[in-house]
C-alpha cells in the first residue's frame, strides 16, 4: 500500500511538472506574438530621425542574440548616418563574412568606405555588388560617384551612359552625364553692372572672366574690368592660380592692378586657405570653409580685409553661405580703424534649369573712394537668377537694394553670361 501511494505521488509531481512547463510556453509565445517587431520599432524611430533611440532598440536586440545578422547591419546603418564610419565599417564587414553576397549590405560599405576617403577599396567594394546584381540602379550610382571620387572620368561617363540606357528617366544620372559629356575645362564669362544712387550720379562696370582647369588640380582665372563711375574711368586687371593639394584642401593666391585714378584700387593682392568636409547626415551633405586675406592700395588709402567663409551643401541641391569680414582701413590724414561687416546667402533650385538666391548684408564699409567717402553703416538686399541653356551655356542676373546711414541709398543690377569650352 505505501508503494502505491509513493508511485501516484510521484506520477501527480510529473503531471503537474509537465502542466507548468506548457503553460511558461504558451505564456512566452504569447508574450513573443504581443510584441511589435523590433525592426518595425527601428523603421519608426529612423522615420521621425530618432537615430540614438533606434541605436538603442538594436543594441537592445543584440543583447539578446548576439548572432544576429540582421541586427548588426542596422547598427552599421545607424553608426553610419551618426558620422561613426569605422564602426559602421567593422559592423558590415562582420555581416558579409557570414553573407558575402548581401548587396544592401555591400553598398552600406561602399558608402562609408567612400566617406572615409578610401575611394580605391569603396570601388573594388561596389564592384563585387555589380557582379551579384549587374543591372541594380542604386549599385551602378553609387558606382559611378566613386569614379568620379577617384577623378576617373571616362569612365565614370561611361557608367552613367550605362544607367542612362537602362533606366532612361533617371534624372540623377541625366544631370551627371551632361556634367561629364564634355571636358569643358575653360569658361567665357561677360557682365555688366549698373549702380544707381540718390545724391551722386550712375556708375557702370563690365567685366571679362576666363576661368581654366589646366588639371585636376590647377586653375586659374583672369579678369578685366572697366569702370566708369562719377566723370572717372578706370581699367584694371586680376589673376588667380588655385592649387588642389590634397581631394579636400586648396590654395589660392592673385594680384591685380588698375590704371591711376581714384575709383577703384591701383594694385591689390590676397590669398585663401579652403577645406572641405563631407557628412552623410541627411539634414547636411557638406561643408566648405575658406579663410582669406585681401589687400588694397588706393590712392590715399590702403585696406586689408581678413574674410571666412562657410559653405553648406543641403539636401535637394541647395545650399546656404555665410561670410563674415573684418576691414582694417587707413587714410590720409586719418587714423587706422577695424570695421565688420558681414553676408548670407540661400541659394535654391526653382526648376530643372533654373537657380535663384537670396542675399542680406550687414556692416561697415571702409573702401572709401568718392561714392563711399570715409564711413557709413549698409544693409542690402540682394536676389538674383541663373538659367542653364545647356552643359556649355548659361545666363544669371541680380538685382540689389542697400540703405545706408545718412539717408543714402544705392540700386545695382546687373547681369553675366558664362560660355565653356
Amino acid at each position: 500500500m505505501v508503494r502505491i501511494v509513493r508511485s501516484e505521488n510521484v506520477t501527480s509531481r510529473v503531471h503537474l511538472c509537465a502542466l507548468a512547463l506548457v503553460l511558461l510556453a504558451g505564456n512566452a509565445v504569447l508574450c513573443q506574438q504581443n510584441r511589435p517587431d523590433w525592426q518595425q520599432e527601428v523603421h519608426e524611430k529612423v522615420q521621425l530621425h530618432q537615430i540614438e533611440a533606434a541605436l538603442a532598440l538594436v543594441d537592445e536586440r543584440l543583447g539578446e542574440d548576439a548572432a544576429d545578422m540582421e541586427a548588426h547591419a542596422w547598427r552599421g546603418r545607424l553608426l553610419a548616418w551618426q558620422g561613426h564610419w569605422a564602426a559602421a565599417e567593422s559592423e558590415y564587414r562582420r555581416v558579409l563574412e557570414r553573407f558575402p553576397t548581401d548587396t544592401e549590405v555591400l553598398c552600406g560599405l561602399a558608402d562609408v568606405l567612400l566617406w572615409q576617403g578610401k575611394n580605391k577599396q569603396a570601388l573594388l567594394v561596389i564592384n563585387q555588388a555589380r557582379e551579384i546584381e549587374p543591372t541594380e540602379l542604386e549599385i551602378l550610382l553609387r558606382r559611378a560617384r566613386i569614379l568620379e571620387a577617384l577623378q576617373h572620368t571616362s569612365e565614370a561617363r561611361s557608367q552613367y551612359g550605362e544607367i542612362l540606357r537602362l533606366h532612361p528617366e533617371n534624372q540623377d544620372a541625366k544631370k551627371a552625364w551632361a556634367g561629364l559629356s564634355a571636358e569643358h575645362k575653360n569658361e567665357l564669362r561677360v557682365g555688366a553692372d549698373g549702380s544707381t544712387f540718390n545724391d551722386i550720379g550712375p556708375a557702370e562696370d563690365q567685366q571679362i572672366y576666363v576661368t581654366s582647369h589646366w588639371t585636376d588640380r590647377l586653375s586659374t582665372i583672369f579678369e578685366t574690368g572697366f569702370s566708369q563711375r562719377f566723370g572717372q574711368t578706370a581699367e584694371d586687371f586680376l589673376g588667380s592660380v588655385s592649387f588642389r593639394f590634397t581631394k579636400s584642401d586648396w590654395l589660392t593666391g592673385g594680384s591685380g592692378f588698375a590704371n591711376h585714378q581714384s575709383i577703384s584700387p591701383e594694385s591689390e593682392m590676397f590669398f585663401e586657405y579652403g577645406h572641405g568636409l563631407r557628412f552623410s547626415s541627411s539634414r547636411i551633405r557638406g561643408v566648405e570653409a575658406s579663410y582669406q586675406q585681401h589687400w588694397f592700395w588706393y590712392q590715399g588709402a590702403h585696406v586689408l580685409t581678413l574674410n571666412c567663409a562657410q559653405i553648406y551643401y543641403l539636401p535637394e541641391d541647395w545650399t546656404w553661405t555665410l561670410s563674415v569680414t573684418g576691414a582694417r582701413s587707413g587714410f590720409a590724414g586719418t587714423g587706422i580703424e577695424w570695421v565688420p561687416s558681414g553676408y548670407t546667402r540661400l541659394g535654391f533650385p526653382i526648376h530643372r534649369n533654373l537657380r535663384g538666391d537670396l542675399t542680406f548684408a550687414n556692416g561697415t564699409e571702409d573702401f572709401a573712394q568718392i561714392d563711399q567717402i570715409g564711413r557709413f553703416s549698409a544693409r542690402t538686399y540682394a536676389g538674383g537668377l541663373k538659367y542653364r541653356f545647356s552643359p556649355t551655356r548659361d545666363i544669371g542676373g541680380y538685382i540689389a537694394v542697400q540703405d545706408r546711414s545718412s539717408g543714402q541709398t544705392q540700386h545695382n543690377f546687373g547681369a553675366s553670361y558664362g560660355f565653356r569650352f
